[in-house]
């Protein structure tokens, strides 16, 4: 009787201690699902555009711009860069008869919402603008049947009544980083693709208290 005890006792802690024997074996682990990248802000495409003080003008626009954030050190007040920074390229040319002006530049900031988008560049070469200058642009892509548009930091826009040369003539004040007008000329041929990323707070920034009135 006392075998037969023990006997029944050992098959059980044995049942006990298999899993295979006790019953299913347990679900292997999942691998982690990968989240999708975030998806960066930009603008693509070139145009032709109708602008009312040169409206027989041949006036174009090529831009190439991908906002990619913190990438561009300006020490001491952002060293580790902006939420706009961004790289890419810009080119323009007009043309009246058979003059052409021209210019190529890169792009340094860029900032979206929904349809649109401000973006600036330094010019690297040009037989129209000095080398260094920051040309200002914004886009508005077409939809709901509405033409896309284009505005840009020059002509009508950006000027300082009290900022003359030695002539008396009006001397154009330089574009600050994603400054640029509204879109107030018209794209006749071509357009451009807005993609939209709201930007990101800066790492090296605390929040800080609403102040109290």
């Amino acid at each position: 009787m006392r075998i037969t005890t023990i006997g029944a006792t050992a098959a059980a802690v044995a049942a006990l201690a298999s899993p295979v024997a006790s019953g299913p074996a347990p679900a292997a682990p999942t691998a982690p699902v990968a989240s999708e990248p975030a998806k960066a802000a930009s603008v693509h495409g070139e145009a032709r555009i109708s602008y009312i003080e040169s409206i027989h003008d041949d006036i174009r626009f090529t831009i190439h711009a991908e906002q990619t954030p913190f990438t561009r050190p300006m020490p001491p007040t952002a060293p580790g860069g902006l939420s706009t920074d961004a790289r890419g390229t810009l080119e323009f040319s007009h043309t009246r008869g058979e003059v052409t002006g021209w210019a190529e530049a890169k792009v340094d900031c860029l900032v979206t919402s929904d349809r649109t988008a401000t973006l600036t560049a330094v010019v690297t070469k040009s037989n129209v603008e000095e080398p260094g200058a920051r040309l200002g642009i914004s886009v508005q892509q077409s939809g709901k049947g509405e033409p896309g548009r284009l505005g840009f930091s020059w002509g009508v826009v950006n000027v300082d009544p009290e900022n003359v040369d030695e002539n008396g003539q009006l001397v154009r004040p330089r574009a600050g980083s994603c400054m640029a007008p509204a879109p107030f000329t018209t794209v006749i041929k071509g357009g451009f693709k807005v993609v939209h990323a709201e930007i990101t707070k800066s790492p090296a920034q605390p929040e800080t208290a609403i102040p109290r009135h």
